[in-house]
């Protein structure tokens, strides 16, 4: 348990987003995914990619088979972006801050889960790549779930195994239906900005908003 002025109730375990917020994948994603529209000549505006950004994956297919216009012009696209999301994520890192505030928690012995949209391949895959799979009680992934972020089952989910009262629980996330997510679970809410800054309505469901894991250790464990 963690008790701090800087947030309602004591903490009993956190659960941790993954892309952008544990590792740095969100910029490699986007990259591949304009690059990608582009070559098959069918080029996304930034807004509609900032729209998909934390969606659950079946919503995501479905809006991009919309603005590719059919199934055919989507698998044209999937065929072209799995070799260069891959390639790109190949050397994919943590973001600032991950280890030292991993290493705080775990000193303390707090419990810790990720509750993620990335399918359970991938997840396991990069969680081991950056040497940090070990470090959670659980991951929950969008395999896990039959509803994904912005419902809460992602977070309740992790709670439950934790075995830990949702609202005892701090949930980190960089996106915006991560938020919502967690907010719905009735957990405290941690947001740290990558592809999104936090809107008024985000803001308003958070109870800090932090520049870097960094800023979460320090608001935490001052």
């Amino acid at each position: 348990m963690l008790a701090t002025t800087a947030l309602p109730r004591p903490i009993h375990a956190v659960v941790f987003d993954m892309d952008g917020l544990l590792i740095d994948t969100e910029r490699h994603v986007k990259l591949a995914t304009l690059e990608t529209a582009t070559a098959i000549g069918r080029p996304m505006p930034e807004e509609f990619y900032a729209g998909i950004i934390g969606t659950p994956w079946t919503e995501t297919v479905t809006l991009l088979r919309d603005f590719f216009g059919g199934e055919d012009n989507l698998r044209a696209f999937m065929t072209a972006f799995e070799p260069r999301v891959t390639d790109l994520l190949a050397d994919v890192e943590l973001m600032t801050g991950v280890v030292d505030l991993l290493d705080t928690l775990d000193q303390i012995g707090m419990p810790l889960a990720v509750a993620t949209s990335t399918g359970r391949l991938k997840a396991d895959q990069h969680l081991r790549h950056v040497g940090i799979h070990h470090r959670f009680r659980t991951i929950v992934t969008r395999d896990d779930v039959t509803r994904g972020k912005p419902h809460p089952e992602p977070y309740l989910t992790a709670a439950a195994r934790l075995g830990v009262d949702p609202a005892h629980c701090l949930a980190l996330e960089d996106s915006h239906n991560g938020i919502r997510a967690a907010h719905a679970a009735g957990m405290m809410a941690v947001m740290v900005p990558d592809m999104l800054p936090a809107t008024a309505e985000i803001s308003a469901l958070c109870q800090y908003v932090a520049d870097d894991l960094h800023g979460v250790r320090r608001l935490i464990c001052p």
